[in-house]
């Protein structure tokens, strides 16, 4: 597994599993988002983008993180924050924040609940928006120095394999032509 740079010929991807999951396109840009991809399969298994607000007081916020279903529990989504961290601070920001109502798994990595009273400017709408969509949502930042992935996420992230349904036990036989009343074997020649 390994996190990158989104590409821009997978823009159709993003916003497809963006609007399965119900995740924040607001002001969607391809280029600002990483993909979490299996070098065994090339099979995508995450995503997330760092969003910047320009102004006077500008600041980043990660957001629109998802992990696609098989994928959860193997440190994909975590090894995502991490990439996206790492891209902050290639824009010069010390400090990134995030509009959420998972707090307790963002707290793992070092995130502390901010009063949004204390936001930078350029993001004090951008919460109200968020809240709008989930009420819930607090407001949490992350100093750079301060981010870490636990150990155990980053062993199951080395190892990280889709977890799948066998789609071949629950289809009746119906469904492939055979006729279960006369036929005795799935190949009558008689």
């Amino acid at each position: 597994m390994y996190v990158r740079n989104a590409r821009n010929r997978e823009e159709v991807w993003l916003l497809d599993r963006i609007e399965e999951m119900g995740l924040d396109a607001a002001a969607f840009r391809s280029r600002d988002y990483v993909i979490a991809i299996d070098e065994r399969s090339d099979e995508k298994a995450g995503f997330g983008r760092l969003r910047i607000h320009r102004g006077d007081d500008p600041a980043c916020e990660l957001t629109g993180i998802g992990v696609l279903e098989g994928w959860r529990g193997q440190g994909v989504g975590a090894h995502v924050v991490e990439r996206l961290v790492e891209k902050a601070g290639d824009e010069g920001f010390e400090t990134v924040y995030v509009f959420t109502d998972q707090s307790n798994y963002l707290a793992q990595f070092g995130f502390d609940t901010i009063d949004p009273e204390d936001l930078p400017e350029a993001l004090d709408e951008r919460f109200e928006t968020k809240r709008e969509v989930i009420p819930d949502a607090v407001s949490l930042r992350l100093s750079k120095g301060s981010f870490s992935v636990p150990d155990r996420l980053r062993e199951r992230f080395k190892n990280a394999r889709p977890v799948r349904d066998d789609p071949g036990t629950n289809e009746p036989t119906e469904d492939f032509g055979i006729e279960t009343e006369g036929t005795t074997y799935k190949y009558d020649t008689g």
